[in-house]
């Protein structure tokens, strides 16, 4: 039964080291990615991007070439200037996630931050 509960452990910390993975650097130095959801239906591609704790002013999303670009940073809460780090899990700092879109022409419609996640419609253009 130990065993079992360990081999669980293991297994949920491998799928939060997948969620928050760092990015390859890019031109602004080290990121992380945060993970995303995407739905399509008939004339529009939905995403859901997980970002508690940013601000609406910390984040651009833009499409270039195909590309949806999600870009911003999380900055770390305010601490008590004589704690001691004990665990970092969650990401700080800045992230960027890049979505290639499936073919086509799109345009970013309704773009919402609600309840620690960015949702965004991407309007198919004819």
């Amino acid at each position: 039964m130990w065993h079992d509960a360990v081999e669980m452990l293991e297994r949920a910390e491998k799928l939060q080291r997948q969620f928050f993975t760092p990015a390859k650097p890019a031109a602004g130095g080290p990121c992380w990615e945060p993970p995303v959801d995407v739905l399509e239906t008939e004339d529009a591609i939905l995403i859901i991007v997980a970002l508690p704790g940013v601000e609406p002013e910390d984040l651009k999303v833009f499409i270039n070439d195909g590309v949806l670009v999600v870009a911003g940073k999380r900055p770390m809460p305010g601490q008590p200037t004589r704690a001691m780090l004990r665990r970092l899990e969650i990401p700080y700092g800045r992230f960027e996630r890049r979505l290639q879109l499936p073919t086509g022409r799109y345009e970013i419609g309704q773009r919402q931050l609600k309840h620690g996640c960015l949702v965004l419609s991407l309007r198919k253009i004819p």
